[in-house]
């Protein structure tokens, strides 16, 4: 589902209107009574609530009329506050607005901050509220009547439900400037916007309802501007390949993953699990000599091959060849990879002559902190980055806080210029390419920030890249999927004691869910 932006959502809706032929009046029908079967699935005692809705001067408020009426249509009890004069309202919010008053639903004017603070004791007895103060035409800092006014709302704790945005939340921007609703509930018109998705500004959006008010899927996926989309489940769904009764494991991909060193071959040992639970026909781990014995002894589904090592213990130079050597699809490089001069030349070496994709993480991504310019993709090597925020940082010599602050940006920007694909790991995972397209992902939880869950996903990036030939495609649904398992593990485990391996283990199930075979749930 595409992200939009402010000019880009008034594009979608002038080419309905004018091309399609939708009035405006009638999206803004759709957008009101689209919020209230949200509430209404949301909110179970809905029919027994007083209902407390406040309303802009523009066309937010105008959903919010439509709402008011829709709810009185429904027999619940319902006020309200218009945030301003009925002599300012024009056009459909006006026509919706005189609706009102000819089915005997008073509105009440509050100007100032005189006439707030004398109805706010109406409004403190509502049991829920619904925000359609400014929608997407705010940008900047609130002040004055509408500061005090968001304030005091945040105070009463009552449910709120916010019209396309919370009020104080700009329409453009994940950042937030001074005070802001904090909704339980954002019911987004048309298509989501990127402070819905984006953290800081996401937390104040509460659960997010998409709402179709009758904008063409065309339109939105057409319309002019930058290119950002949710990961969601009805197009993952449709990335997974059925398999053929007659299969074989050599039509699922050889995964090869270079990792593992002295101390760190659990790290090589999630990685191929990732990977064989993701699908990979067959998977083999090449690790420094010593490792061998260790890893093989970790699971007998994968395979492993020696290499020259480091004094360290760590993959030396000189298994270069040995690596272009082995067949493989996909080759994944990193998990435990340990570190030096002589495994971040082997690295490079890598990058510069590998005949096949490549999935890079961790140490894999240190060897080029300081030379990004040297991690390059090239004319039919597809490459696919995993860095977590400090990865990030060392590669394009930023701060991990500025990294964090513009996530959506960093990933873009050295997608774009150093032709890779990038998936940019934490709360909401990017995963951006070299032609200016970028995916946003929902599933995943707080739990998964725990050791070897990076791992984990690099080797499900490779199975599905072995799999789908596609590295967008790969990545996409491979950080779908790895979010998806541990939201099922967080569910059986709790974010404290989540460990990879949990995630490992409900890989299974979360194919399952996303292809709609089956469901599993455990036991308690």
């Amino acid at each position: 589902m595409r992200v939009l932006n402010t000019q880009q959502m008034r594009e979608a809706d002038r080419r309905t209107i004018d091309e399609i032929g939708i009035p405006s009046i009638v999206l803004m029908e759709n957008a009101g009574r689209q919020a209230v079967a949200a509430m209404e699935a949301a909110f179970d005692e809905l029919n027994s609530s007083r209902v407390g809705v406040l309303c802009g001067r523009g066309s937010n408020g105008g959903d919010g009329f439509v709402v008011a009426r829709t709810l009185v249509q429904r027999g619940i009890e319902t006020a309200v506050f218009l945030l301003g004069s009925v002599a300012e309202i024009r056009g459909d919010p006006r026509t919706n607005l005189e609706v009102l008053g000819r089915i005997g639903l008073t509105v009440v004017e509050i100007t100032n901050a005189q006439e707030w603070e004398l109805h706010f004791s109406e409004i403190s007895e509502c049991d829920v509220l619904v925000d359609a103060i400014l929608g997407t035409g705010f940008h900047g800092q609130l002040s004055g009547l509408l500061e005090t006014v968001v304030a005091d709302v945040n105070s009463l704790g009552v449910p709120v439900v916010a019209i396309d945005l919370p009020t104080g939340v700009s329409a453009d921007s994940h950042e937030i400037e001074g005070e802001a609703i904090e909704a339980s509930m954002t019911v987004t018109l048309g298509a989501p916007k990127i402070p819905l998705v984006l953290p800081p500004a996401d937390t104040h959006c509460g659960d997010l309802v998409i709402a179709d008010i009758g904008i063409p899927l065309p339109i939105l996926d057409e319309v002019e501007g930058p290119y950002i989309e949710l990961l969601t489940r009805e197009r993952m769904r449709e990335l997974v390949p059925a398999r053929a009764a007659d299969s074989h494991k050599g039509d699922f991909g050889r995964v090869l993953i270079v990792a593992g060193s002295v101390g760190k071959t659990g790290a090589a040992h999630l990685a191929a699990l990732g990977a064989l639970r993701s699908g990979a026909g067959l998977v083999t781990i090449a690790t420094p000599r010593s490792c061998v014995a260790t890893i093989s002894g970790m699971a007998p589904e994968y395979m492993t091959e020696p290499l020259d090592e480091t004094a360290a213990g760590t993959v030396d130079y000189s298994a270069l060849d040995r690596v272009l050597e082995l067949k493989a699809d996909v080759i994944a490089v990193g998990p435990g990879l340990g570190q030096g001069p002589s495994t971040a030349a082997f690295v490079q070496g890598l990058v510069e002559r590998a005949g096949v994709p490549l999935v890079l993480d961790a140490d894999a991504l240190n060897a080029f902190a300081g030379e990004p310019e040297r991690l390059m993709g090239r004319d039919g090597v597809d490459v696919v980055i995993t860095p977590h925020p400090g990865e990030m940082a060392r590669l394009v010599n930023a701060s991990i806080e500025a990294v964090q602050h513009d996530r959506l940006r960093y990933a873009s920007e050295f997608a774009a210029a150093h032709r890779v694909h990038v998936v940019l790991k934490g709360h909401r995972t990017i995963v951006a390419g070299p032609d200016n397209r970028a995916f946003i992902n929902l599933t995943g939880n707080a739990g998964m920030a725990t050791g070897g869950t990076g791992d984990v996903l690099t080797g499900m990036i490779a199975a599905w890249f072995a799999q789908l030939l596609d590295a967008e495609a790969a990545a996409k649904l491979a950080v779908y999927l790895h979010g998806s398992a541990g939201d099922l593990a967080e569910a059986d485990e709790g974010e404290v004691a989540l460990m990879a391996g949990d995630i490992i283990e409900r890989l299974g199930d979360a194919v399952m869910e996303l292809t709609a075979r089956r469901r599993i749930k455990r036991e308690s």
